[in-house]
């Protein structure tokens, strides 16, 4: 079951501690929502966590809600990720000081009956779970559209959760490679590319309001390798890719059985950063090991790691002319238009 518990931040913008983005790029992107833990991961014991650069602290409360705040107790600096959950409360390990959900201090036990100044409450922040992840946005300032994966609530999809990927990349540079598509018969030869079959068709583009779609037909099998049999002779693959800016990415890919839905989400933990989720669903071979789906996207997701963490400039060039396109980079080119399009800079933090 999933909950939401939005929070607004309740003080004014300051810019994260040894922030890796310039000011212009954090403040473009603070507003969205970012997944930065999975929900299994939140409970009654304190999480940390980072988005952009910015410390967080998580705790579920007794209503299984969650808060989210700023990392950081305002008396002497500690990290409230040290501390504990009681009685639906966080208590900093340092001094036993206490915070409540919308991050009022509530006690101070050195001084049980003094007067609690009111500059000691936490920063929180806007949180939600959904697909099996826990999301946050630092910065309420306007409506953002949240990313749409309903499949993953239909009864006729099982439902698969791959442990997140740890890049040390920027993720823009990893974003952009999942919707790469001519790059199949040389990065992932060894998982479901096929060496023999570069030619990229061409494929439309569509601008949506949270960013663009790209519809790619082609010959390429999305099985592994063992199993490419299974596709019947001329059966043309066609793979949807819906783009949610900054950071989200939706894959559809059409089997000749069904349908698989993979949902790239980029959590950008520091400018050249990223912790990836991965939330899969298909309404077909469920009853197939799960373990093989597994295996084989860490297979994928691993191919993608070793190009990306290798590709410079590190920061994703926003100006066009920085790098040269070819017809196949469609989706590409019309990713980093989005980008510019949110005010982010024409060298990206770089």
């Amino acid at each position: 079951m999933h909950t939401t518990q939005e929070r607004s931040c309740n003080s004014a913008f300051i810019l994260p501690r040894n922030c890796t983005f310039t000011e212009t790029d954090w403040k473009a992107l603070a507003p969205f929502w970012y997944p930065i833990a999975f929900s299994q991961e939140v409970t009654d014991r304190p999480f940390a966590a980072k988005l952009l650069d910015e410390r967080l602290v998580l705790f579920r409360l007794s209503d299984s809600s969650i808060v989210a705040a700023r990392d950081l107790c305002l008396h002497r600096g500690a990290p409230l990720s040290l501390g504990w959950v009681e009685n639906d409360e966080l208590q900093c390990k340092y001094h036993g000081v206490c915070y409540d959900k919308s991050g009022q201090c509530t006690r101070i036990p050195a001084q049980p009956d003094a007067a609690i100044p009111a500059r000691l409450k936490l920063t929180t922040y806007a949180v939600t779970e959904r697909y099996g992840l826990v999301w946050v946005r630092l910065v309420d300032n306007g409506s953002v559209h949240f990313p749409s994966f309903q499949e993953w609530n239909d009864p006729d999809y099982i439902q698969v959760l791959p442990a997140s990927v740890a890049i040390e990349a920027a993720a823009g540079r990893q974003v952009e490679g999942f919707l790469d598509v001519s790059h199949f018969a040389f990065v992932h030869t060894e998982s479901f590319g096929e060496r023999e079959n570069q030619e990229v068709p061409d494929y439309p583009v569509e601008r949506l309001p949270h960013g663009f779609s790209a519809d790619y037909v082609s010959t390429v099998s999305n099985y592994p390798h063992g199993l490419k049999h299974l596709s019947p002779p001329g059966f043309k693959w066609r793979r949807l890719f819906e783009v949610w800016l900054p950071f989200t990415a939706k894959l559809t890919v059409t089997f000749p059985n069904g349908k698989l839905h993979i949902l790239n989400a980029a959590c950008p933990v520091s400018a050249r950063k990223t912790r990836l989720f991965v939330p899969i669903c298909r309404n077909f071979d469920k009853d197939a090991p799960l373990q093989d789906t597994l295996d084989f996207n860490d297979q994928v997701f691993g191919e993608d790691k070793d190009i990306v963490e290798e590709q410079y400039p590190e920061d994703l060039p926003i100006a066009l002319q920085d790098e040269v396109h070819i017809a196949g980079d469609k989706s590409s080119i019309a990713y980093r238009k989005g980008l510019a399009a949110l005010g982010l800079g024409r060298s990206f933090t770089a």
